[in-house]
């Protein structure tokens, strides 16, 4: 009887340090999006308006985008005008590769708590707190997430002349290439 307690008791702590570990990882990954979004790594800013000195059009069709590189220099602020063409949920994200993997977790968390499925984005559910006051809103400028045939615009200032991609980061659809290249002119 003691072994069975003692292998028990084992189980019953390899399960809570388990589910803990899990726990700390999903509230890492809920955060509010500063792995995948936002004006950090060098990426560049929010742009203004008055600022713009092009209108770049990118259509999302299912898992790809067109054009799928754009040309930027250094500096400039564009207007990004975002159609989604495709019958699924897509996002356009400006971001490195780095952002883009630690988005991706977010988005899945985003998928299993029904906030995203694969034609319709829950909105309300995207406002509940996920710990901490974290939300999963997607509310972030360098970004923007729609449903099938919405449109929406990006400004965006590049500083930086870093490795960067737009990108798709439903679940499964950066896998499946859903990406686009940022080259610096």
């Amino acid at each position: 009887m003691k072994i069975k307690r003692t292998f028990l008791s084992g189980v019953a702590g390899v399960t809570l340090t388990a589910v803990v570990a899990l726990s700390s990882a999903l509230a890492w990954a809920a955060g509010s999006h500063d792995g995948g979004h936002g004006g950090k790594s060098g990426i560049g800013i929010p742009g203004n308006a008055a600022d713009v000195t092009r209108t770049i059009e990118i259509k999302m069709g299912d898992n790809f985008y067109e054009p799928e590189e754009i040309s930027i220099k250094k500096g400039e602020t564009v207007q990004f005008k975002i159609i989604n063409a495709g019958e699924f949920v897509h996002e356009f994200n400006i971001g490195t590769v780095a952002m883009h993997a630690a988005h991706q977790e977010e988005m899945m968390m985003m998928m299993e708590h029904g906030v995203l499925e694969a034609d319709k984005i829950n909105r309300d559910m995207m406002k509940m707190d996920m710990g901490n006051g974290k939300t999963m809103e997607h509310n972030d400028p360098n970004s923007v997430l729609l449903e099938p045939k919405e449109t929406a615009e990006v400004i965006w200032k590049f500083s930086d002349d870093a490795e960067l991609e737009f990108a798709c980061n439903v679940p499964g659809h950066y896998a499946s290439g859903m990406m686009g290249e940022v080259h610096f002119e």
